[in-house]
């Protein structure tokens, strides 16, 4: 059995930031996410005024409930979606100040319309200073009222996300009522770190109602990263006999990219989940099989690395969204998959990978964290795979490629 040791979350470190500037005291995070998208976020929030103080495995945050320390800041969001969508909603609840926000050419592609579009709904003086609904942008905070709002979080359960943390700090609360929602499992863990800092939000259905009031700081311990773990995982499962063991991430976790065991178990997989770990063990060879990834798409990368081992064709249905990701995952996916002699198509929302003897080849990395660590996996059964851009791997994982190599001399000996 193999024992790996996986980074904190970062959907979990990024929300605790957020959650931390805002609360009333100062907020203790333990095992924070260290890498590109967090320590823009931490760099992000030092600019706007909060007080931060990063130690290996421990990061403070002085909270500020009345918003920005200071009246104006230019705000560099870098390549991070959590980054550019939550610190630009967290900012628009202060009580005065003009905010400037910009991000990497990357992220200026990606869309933010739905959130602002929110956000203006409720009275916040927001400027797209290009593309409307992309960065860059401009909020003039006044504080926030509060209200009512309908919002499609059909691409992106970001948007939801950041309204349901904006709301405490408004002076009434929000009534959020959503008419499409993506990764949905993303947005419980939203609103089981809201309850970590003191707030309790209401949901009957697709209407979700926040109280205001505020944040309370705590202590709180960032789990394991989940898609992080999807990776070694997935390498478990592509090589018969052998095993990997995730501590920190069993039954009470709260990231549904955990999720992805189960494709495994259904591709033959032996998986077992205990209060405080999950283990993979390969099979002697994996089932094709068609799958609804809506919940866990940032797993499909991982998913179609090891595709074209499988014993049938496997079919990734329902993740549109991963089209409006770092790039678009599903035609990234396809074309290095064709690169490496598979064959691939795809569809609006889906990809369809046939059984296949992957050669070497050199991976399109797109600049996507995720594209590199998924093709990695594919690596372990095809030598020579090479990536044109390795260190994208720093925005989630900056140690991805040591603890991976770490991995195959384990497996070695």
């Amino acid at each position: 059995m193999t024992v790996i040791d996986i980074p904190g979350s970062k959907s979990v470190t990024a929300r605790a930031l957020f959650l931390a500037a805002a609360a009333d005291g100062t907020t203790t995070l333990l095992r924070p996410l260290a890498s590109d998208d967090t320590e823009g976020f931490a760099e992000g929030l030092s600019a706007l005024g909060y007080g931060i103080e990063r130690d290996t495995g421990a990061w403070r945050i002085e909270g500020r409930p009345e918003g920005p320390a200071v009246a104006e800041a230019d705000v560099h969001c870098r390549d991070g979606a959590t980054t550019a969508r939550f610190l630009p909603t967290l900012a628009a609840a202060g009580a005065f100040g003009t905010y400037r926000f910009d991000a990497s050419a990357q992220m200026r592609r990606r869309p933010l319309g739905p959130l602002t579009s929110a956000l203006r709904t409720l009275g916040v003086d927001l400027r797209h200073e290009g593309a409307e609904g992309h960065h860059p942008l401009t909020v003039a905070a006044r504080g926030i009222k509060g209200g009512e709002l309908t919002l499609d979080a059909g691409q992106s359960s970001q948007y939801l996300t950041a309204l349901l943390m904006l709301g405490p700090l408004t002076a009434e609360g929000l009534r959020i009522t959503v008419t499409d929602l993506v990764s949905a499992p993303y947005v419980e863990i939203t609103l089981a770190m809201m309850r970590s800092f003191g707030v309790e939000v209401a949901r009957e259905g697709d209407v979700f109602t926040v109280p205001p009031g505020g944040y309370r700081a705590t202590t709180y311990a960032v789990e394991p990263d989940a898609s992080t773990a999807s990776y070694f995982f997935a390498a478990a499962a592509l090589t018969p006999g052998r095993e990997v063991t995730v501590p920190g991430l069993g039954t009470g976790a709260l990231q549904g990219d955990l999720g992805f065991v189960d494709v495994l178990g259904r591709m033959g997989a032996d998986v077992r989940i205990t209060e405080d770990a999950t283990t993979v063990r390969g099979p002697e060879r994996l089932a094709g099989l068609t799958v609804t990834m809506r919940d866990i798409s940032d797993t499909m990368p991982t998913l179609a690395g090891i595709a074209p081992f499988a014993d049938g064709p496997v079919r990734i249905e329902d993740v549109a969204n991963t089209r409006v990701k770092e790039c678009d995952r599903l035609d990234a996916c396809a074309e290095n998959l064709t690169r490496l002699g598979v064959t691939a198509r795809t569809g609006p929302d889906w990809i369809g990978i046939e059984p296949g003897t992957p050669r070497a080849a050199e991976i399109a990395t797109h600049g996507d964290h995720r594209i590199v660590m998924s093709f990695a996996v594919t690596g372990l059964r095809t030598p020579g795979i090479t990536f044109d851009d390795p260190g994208c791997v720093r925005k989630t994982f900056p140690g991805f490629h040591e603890a991976f190599a770490d991995l195959r001399k384990a497996w070695r000996a």
